[in-house]
Formats: structure tokens, C-alpha cells, sequence
């Protein structure tokens, strides 16, 4: 069984950068495209970004195109997520899961908070 763990959140103001990483454990792992999500307060939960197991197809959600990157290092088991030029919406707790479905175990999620 996949477990995940988000890191790298933080507080940050805006125009600035952050990078988070998910871990993930399990010999299958390598074989699962991607994605990451993000919870907003009083919001439900929206994609952001997904990468497909060879990490060579990347999708974006328009809201953070052209800001955010996915890429991942199937040797460390980790996915990450450069977002630079953060905006106050970019405020949420981030997590990582499979893609399309997101069928694997929640992580605890990452916060981060994009003051302007």
C-alpha cells in the first residue's frame, strides 16, 4: 500500500515561491500518474496539477498555469510542486494523490498561506 507525505508548505508573500514534495512509499508507486490538489478554506477540494508515471506529460489547472511546475523523481519516490509568483488564492492545504482517480490514503497535507 502507497502512503503519502506532503511537505514544503509555509507562509509566503506574494510574488514569492515555494516548493512542496510528496513522498511516497510502496514498490508500485513508480507506476501511478500524479496529481496534486489543493483545499481552500470553506472550499472543497480542486485539482492543480497532475504527471503521468514517466513524468512526461504534465496538465495544469488554468488558475495556476504558467506559475506552478510538476515533476517527479521516481528513484526518491517524490513528486513536486515548484509554484512560484503565489498569489493570496494560492492559500490552501495541498495534497497529493493518484490521477485520474484519487484512490490512494490522504496525506496530512501541507499549508500554505500567501499573504499580499
Amino acid at each position: 500500500q502507497v502512503q503519502l507525505v506532503e511537505s514544503g508548505g509555509g507562509l509566503v508573500q506574494a510574488g514569492g515561491s515555494l516548493r512542496l514534495s510528496c513522498a511516497a512509499s510502496g514498490r508500485t508507486y513508480r507506476f501511478y500518474d500524479m496529481a496534486w490538489f489543493r483545499r481552500a478554506p470553506g472550499k472543497g477540494r480542486e485539482f492543480v496539477a497532475s504527471i503521468t508515471w514517466s513524468g512526461g506529460i504534465t496538465d495544469y489547472a488554468d488558475s495556476v498555469k504558467g506559475r506552478f511546475t510538476v515533476s517527479r523523481d521516481n528513484a526518491k519516490t517524490t513528486v513536486y510542486l515548484q509554484m512560484n509568483s503565489l498569489k493570496p488564492e494560492d492559500t490552501a492545504v495541498y495534497y497529493c494523490n493518484a490521477h485520474p482517480v484519487p484512490y490512494l490514503e490522504w496525506g496530512q497535507g501541507t499549508q500554505v498561506t500567501v499573504s499580499s
